[in-house]
């Protein structure tokens, strides 16, 4: 995902996200993660309790919206697989919520149309996109130049790295330069797994080091579980998810965050979608719904106040 100030448990807010979503955990564990729809318009949000503050229509964004969405007035979104605090499972449902699943329905709420939230594993979202399965991804996706090539991204927050390792880190990971040589758990098709650990790899191979080995993983919870159960030595992935689980997994803790960047949503390039969700996006993060629901997930420091369109990472 980010796939890319202080780690979320220090931040402000944390004890609300933890009381909301202690008990997603247990829930999220036997949900579905494959490409299952887990459809909510955002017209029904605040009766189905997702708790998304009102914002008002922006006439300006939506009447630059490509005459397809005019007419359906839903905009299809896709969110990656379940992973607390920015996109889960409300307990005992099949609802997300989450960071991602909220900015994705203040945005619904700017242009005035419904969100219909489809899940699927983050590594199937942009041939999702080319395919015409989903319009948008709000799924903490860094823009990067070679997913620009295909989507167009406006920023919406920024996120960080973390590295979690075993509780007394007894592998003495202490940040990126000391994962050469050890099993590092990652999301199949993340930042840190295209992006990051090829680099860290060069500096290993020119260090006289032996190569990161990589495992992949569909959702973060399964590289965590590996973790615990001694099968990895680290996980490296986005810092608000292991952060969170740090939180609720007294196995693990994080050894480092950093690298702090935005992450945008993403449109196809020739939906002619990025204008509209541009306009939309400037009127979000200047609201104090943006600011609520940032902090409803303990994560006020990942607000941002320019939604940059296409600034690469």
């Amino acid at each position: 995902m980010k796939n890319p100030t202080a780690a979320l448990r220090a931040k402000p807010g944390l004890s609300a996200v933890v009381a909301t979503a202690a008990m997603m955990l247990a829930v999220t564990a036997c949900s579905p993660t494959g490409n299952a729809s887990a459809s909510n318009p955002s017209g029904d949000a605040a009766a189905a309790g997702t708790g998304v503050p009102a914002l008002e229509v922006n006439q300006a964004a939506v009447d630059l919206l490509p005459e397809s969405i005019k007419a359906s007035k839903v905009l299809r979104v896709a969110i990656p697989t379940n992973e607390p605090p920015t996109q889960f499972y409300r307990e005992g449902t099949q609802e997300m919520t989450g960071t991602n699943p909220d900015v994705a329905r203040l945005i619904g709420e700017a242009l005035g149309v419904k969100v219909d939230i489809q899940v699927a594993n983050f590594d199937s979202i942009i041939p999702g996109l080319a395919a015409n399965r989903y319009d948008m991804t709000v799924s903490s996706m860094t823009p990067t130049e070679k997913r620009m090539e295909v989507l167009d991204f406006v920023d919406y927050m920024q996120i960080g790295n973390a590295i979690a390792v075993p509780k007394g880190n007894p592998g003495g990971i202490k940040d990126e330069n000391a994962l050469c040589g050890k099993k590092v758990g990652l999301l199949t098709g993340s930042y840190q797994l295209t992006v990051n650990v090829p680099a860290y790899d060069e500096a290993c191979a020119a260090a006289g080091k032996d190569s990161i080995q990589r495992s992949e993983f569909q959702d973060t919870r399964q590289a965590i579980s590996a973790l615990t159960s001694g099968r990895l030595d680290t996980v490296l992935a986005d810092s608000p998810i292991l952060n969170f689980a740090a939180t609720q997994n007294p196995g693990i803790e994080v050894a480092r965050t950093y690298e702090f960047a935005p992450v945008g949503v993403g449109v196809p390039k020739e939906s002619g979608l990025v204008k509209s969700v541009s306009a939309a996006l400037d009127a979000v993060i200047k609201s104090e719904s943006y600011t609520k629901v940032l902090g409803k997930y303990g994560l006020e420091t990942s607000a941002i106040t320019d939604a940059r369109v296409n600034f690469a990472q």
